[in-house]
């Protein structure tokens, strides 16, 4: 799949709405109860980048941009405003913020990840595009070092440890991230008169599995 490692302007998705779907195949039974069924192990996001558009620059930005990425056909990097980072959106990532693994003293690769909790059921989100210069990581409570310890892929989201950790330590870490995403449309609408009238365009965009 075609991807094209660049973020879309920040500043155009501010203001956009979206966010997580999840497929679930509803059957209902001849005695009334239901079974319940996913195909997907991980939910997408969808979002409108559209309605991050302020001004007539702005139009002239997304243009040049969608058609860099040729339509759909490239990926490309989405900042979600509402869920970018590790920590509440309130304070500053930590290299505790997520656990990501336990060292077994043979592993040397590990994968960062985010947990969603609600009461005793958990989702882990592997992520796959951190922010390049965001990523810290911590070996059994304390902070390891980016280039003595550990380097980071910033388009694969591997972590790779010089040396295996110890078994039995906490791998953990914290960063930003972005969602890599395509368009959903094949075509760009725009009319000059309606958005200077307040009209914006309905772009659409879709989280794509990297």
């Amino acid at each position: 799949m075609g991807f094209h490692d660049v973020r879309f302007p920040a500043n155009l998705s501010f203001g956009s709405v979206g966010g997580p779907e999840r497929r679930t195949d509803v059957v209902t039974l001849a005695n009334g109860f239901e079974e319940r069924n996913t195909p997907w192990a991980h939910s997408r996001r969808r979002y409108d980048a559209g309605l991050g558009m302020r001004s007539l620059d702005d139009i002239e930005t997304l243009i040049a941009f969608f058609e860099a990425r040729q339509g759909q056909l490239y990926g490309f990097r989405w900042k979600d405003w509402s869920d970018y980072k590790t920590c509440k959106p309130s304070v500053a990532t930590g290299f505790e913020d997520q656990v990501i693994g336990e060292g077994d003293g043979e592993t040397t690769v590990f994968q960062l990840s985010k947990t969603y909790r609600s009461g005793t059921t958990a989702y882990v989100r592997p992520i796959k595009k951190p922010v390049l210069g965001t990523v810290l990581i911590g070996v059994g409570g304390q902070q390891a070092f980016e280039a003595v310890e550990w380097e980071v892929d910033t388009t694969t989201g591997l972590v790779t440890f010089g040396m295996p950790p110890t078994g039995g330590a906490e791998i953990t870490a914290g960063f930003e991230f972005d969602v890599p995403v395509r368009f959903d449309t094949t075509s760009i609408s725009t009319s000059v008169s309606s958005f200077q009238a307040g009209e914006v365009p309905n772009v659409p965009v879709v989280e794509v599995r990297v």
